[in-house]
């Protein structure tokens, strides 16, 4: 239960960070408050996890590590961002730091 609660709360946060720019800056209401909404949704779903047993390193990589890589594809295919080299192999080395924190037991 807990990855369901973690798997919630990636995908408030990446909406919510989605919406950051549609904010204008926070002057813009319904995008704003959808935004502030979706962070809210993230950080309780987050506590949430961790509450059943979640450990708070592992939940933590995952959640910044899923949510940077998915926030990059958004980027690339919805708001014509350029990719390169660099940006695949950083997100990589996000991928590859999460499995080894759940790989190695450092939870």
């Amino acid at each position: 239960m807990p990855y369901v609660y973690l798997g919630f709360a990636i995908v408030a946060e990446v909406v919510a960070t989605s919406l950051l720019k549609s904010t204008d800056g926070f002057t813009r209401p319904l995008p704003t408050a959808v935004c502030l909404a979706g962070y809210g949704a993230a950080f309780f779903m987050l506590a949430k996890g961790l509450q059943q047993g979640l450990h708070v390193g592992v939940g933590y990589a995952i959640w910044s590590g899923v949510g940077t890589a998915l926030i990059v594809a958004i980027g690339v295919l919805f708001l014509h961002q350029p990719v390169d080299v660099w940006t695949i192999a950083g997100i990589g080395l996000i991928v590859g730091g999460v499995v080894v924190l759940n790989v190695t037991g450092a939870h």
